[in-house]
């Protein structure tokens, strides 16, 4: 909590991020708009399962400026979720993330042979 208060005194206060979520049939989409913050400053990436869309807030230090990321959204992606197929792209003023389900999100079905010894 002591960063937060440092980062919101350094900086005159940080902006509340909108984040909505829609589903739709083929998938899932995340809007995220952070006022006072530039869209091509945002950043997505996936590393180990989960995605992250943060921004980086340079920060003075002892004379040395700092990259310091501020998160926006950082979640595990389910199982129904294709990670090769996310991508994201800029309509307007606002970032959106697609996640178009995986195939296998409705259930996978085999019967499965049982071998003799």
């Amino acid at each position: 909590m002591t960063s937060v208060d440092v980062l919101n005194t350094l900086n005159g206060g940080t902006s509340e991020p909108s984040i909505i979520f829609h589903e739709e049939e083929e998938g899932r989409e995340i809007k995220i708009r952070v006022p006072g913050i530039e869209k091509e400053a945002l950043q997505v990436e996936v590393h180990n399962n989960n995605l992250s869309i943060y921004y980086v807030l340079p920060l003075v230090s002892a004379g040395k400026e700092i990259q310091v990321p501020k998160i926006v959204y950082n979640r595990n992606i389910p199982y129904f979720v294709d990670i090769q197929r996310i991508h994201a792209q800029y309509e307007g003023n606002e970032l959106r993330v697609q996640l178009p389900f995986n195939p296998l999100a409705n259930g996978y079905h085999k019967t499965i042979g049982i071998d003799e010894e």
